[in-house]
């Protein structure tokens, strides 16, 4: 019994042993009554063991039952100390949703004394749309097949208010591991739910008309895309305020904002019984998202309407009254698989080419012209990095007198060696530099890099033509001595020309950097020299050389009229008595040359001269 050999066969294997033994040199007698004391000693021993051993049990039972009695009177007082102390709601339900009981927290969020909702069931208190989600859920979690509930639903108070909570649940399950209840803990969300539908409204809402803003617009297009009608499709306008500056600058920015609170009303009363929605994009930028039936205007008709309430007059005070109108970038109908930001971008450059246009008031997206432009803003992107990767560079064409064909001047132009394009002429480099900002900085390095040039070439002027932008800059004479002085060019070698509608402005910067240029020995020629009015600029500045604008050259190309040469020739003649030198560009052939050299032209430009 010590040893613990108490097996089933310990006894028996034991007096097989002792009773063969013993038979050998003891009476039979006597082996059997020492058998027999054997036995009852070994059932004697088994017996107390077993005693002992239940003694044993029975305390350490006695013990584990003391624990867990203490353990779950620590858990009930932890419990209840929770469920009456929390400040959050918290509801003891059965499976079926039916209320054992509820906190004070709870029953003073719902305005009900706790005793008054014993029975009655979790999901009555739930808003009716949000109870058949709360039954699923609390469904999933009974069946294990989520570990914790977390969900967000209206609940009813006893006016029949309702409220936004977050119910956390858990499960209290039996032996068998069977749903026996829920603890469900409800934390009010009313104040932190109105704070983000506010913050969310002001995220996709522009605070100053309440229209939604481009990030709103973007959603609802999306959307539109993807479920309007195939038959009808969407209609997309985006539209800028004309002259919108000019009331802000002349009366303030405070009147600009009372007009477009005002624009953005009278756009949404304008599309009131469409499918629309109005949108302020930025500034005066204004976009209309319209899901067309068959009883939607035309687009035509649409930005008609639009005008005629805009340039209706909005009195600022008893005197002042200011009205705009609009100009329309369309897309009507755009493909279902276009990106809504692909779709803005596409009204929005198609906005700025109605600008562009200036005639008109409107224009409709067309893909074909879309991909060129996108083509030409590419290049004027990259223009920049063309620049300082040796990609640009100055070429220069002579001016050459037709009476003798002896050169008299140089013009400096620009030409871009692009890798895929080819050569890019001076023109198209002009126009793309102009679009990104570049243009000053590069007609800068062009008249400083053509100077240098024509420095170590005696006897030839040098000729470089300006834009508007150059031609009115305020800097443009302090550009012009800073290249003198870098290079030691003589200031009468260098011969600026100057656009004539630029000399012809009220304003007058043009005309006054010309004056300033020819007192400091630069003197200047007129381009795009064209019509009777523009002989007004020869009596009034220092002038030298006109230029005769290419649509004369090329209509001269094209009709052999006696009118057209007696025209032109008039042209002519009216320069010369002012005293200036005429030129001529776009001279091709031979028989072009005469004939302008017969109608009195001086010197000419061409291909004819650079081959």
């Amino acid at each position: 019994m010590e040893l613990r050999c108490v097996g089933p066969d310990s006894l028996r294997r034991t007096l097989e042993v002792l009773g063969k033994a013993l038979a050998r040199d003891q009476p039979a007698d006597r082996v059997v009554l020492a058998l027999g004391a054997l036995t009852a000693g070994y059932s004697e021993a088994q017996r107390e063991m077993f005693q002992k051993q239940q003694r044993e049990l029975n305390r350490t039972l006695l013990d584990v039952e003391r624990e867990a009695r203490r353990r779950q009177a620590t858990t009930q007082a932890q419990f209840e100390e929770i469920f009456v102390g929390s400040a959050s709601g918290v509801a003891v339900t059965e499976p079926d949703g039916t209320l054992v009981r509820i906190n004070a927290a709870l029953g003073k969020t719902l305005n009900r004394a706790p005793a008054d909702v014993a029975g009655a069931s979790l999901f009555d208190l739930v808003h009716p749309e949000d109870a058949g989600g709360l039954r699923e859920g609390y469904r999933d979690l009974a069946e294990g097949k989520i570990a914790r509930l977390r969900i967000g639903r209206r609940l009813l108070t006893e006016t029949g208010e309702t409220m936004w909570v977050t119910l956390t649940g858990g499960v209290i399950r039996d032996g068998a591991g069977e749903a026996e209840q829920f603890v469900t803990i409800v934390d009010d969300d009313t104040d932190v739910s109105l704070l983000q539908r506010r913050l969310s409204h002001q995220a996709l809402h522009d605070a100053l008309t309440g229209l939604p803003n481009r990030q709103f617009f973007s959603t609802r297009l999306e959307r539109a895309l993807r479920l309007a009608d195939p038959a009808t499709g969407i209609t997309v306008f985006h539209l800028d305020l004309d002259g919108f500056s000019v009331i802000t600058d002349g009366l303030g920015p405070g009147s600009g904002d009372r007009l477009l609170r005002s624009v953005a009303a009278t756009l949404e009363a304008v599309v009131e019984e469409e499918n629309a929605i109005v949108a302020r994009l930025g500034g005066d930028e204004f976009g209309i998202l319209i899901e067309n039936t068959e009883r939607t205007p035309d687009i035509g008709t649409t930005i008609r309407r639009i005008n005629q309430e805009l340039a209706e007059p909005v009195y600022l005070d008893e005197h002042t009254g200011v009205a705009v109108s609009a100009t329309f970038g369309v897309a009507h109908r755009p493909s279902r698989d276009l990106a809504p930001s692909e779709l803005l971008r596409a009204t929005d450059m198609t906005l700025r080419r109605a600008q562009r246009n200036g005639h008109r008031q409107w224009q409709v997206f067309d893909p074909a012209q879309d991909v060129r432009d996108r083509h030409d803003f590419s290049l004027a992107a990259s223009m920049a990095g063309a620049w300082e990767l040796g990609e640009l560079e100055v070429v220069y064409r002579p001016a050459v007198r037709l009476e003798d064909r002896t050169t008299t001047a140089v013009e400096a132009l620009l030409r871009w060696n692009h890798e895929r394009e080819g050569v890019l002429g001076h023109q198209t480099c002009v126009e793309l530099a102009g679009r990104t900002g570049l243009l000053l900085p590069l007609g800068e390095w062009l008249l400083r890099t053509a100077c240098e040039k024509v420095r170590h070439e005696q006897g030839h002027v040098l000729v470089v033509g300006l834009t508007t932008e150059q031609a009115t800059d305020p800097d443009l004479v302090g550009t012009v001595r800073r290249a003198l002085s870098e290079t030691g060019l003589s200031p009468a070698r260098l011969r600026l020309g100057f656009p004539v509608r630029a000399l012809l402005a009220e304003r007058g910067e043009a005309a006054d950097n010309l004056r300033v240029l020819a007192e400091i020995g630069v003197y200047s020629e007129i381009l795009d020299f064209g019509a009777a009015g523009d002989v007004d600029c020869l009596g009034e500045l220092p002038v030298r050389t006109v230029r005769l604008a290419r649509r004369l050259v090329d209509r001269r190309h094209e009709a052999t009229s006696l009118l057209v040469a007696r025209s032109v020739a008039n042209l002519i003649e009216l320069a010369h008595l002012a005293g200036t030198t005429v030129l001529v560009d776009g001279i091709g052939t031979a028989e072009q040359a005469d004939w302008w050299r017969q109608a009195g032209a001086d010197a000419g430009f061409g291909s004819y001269f650079s081959v």
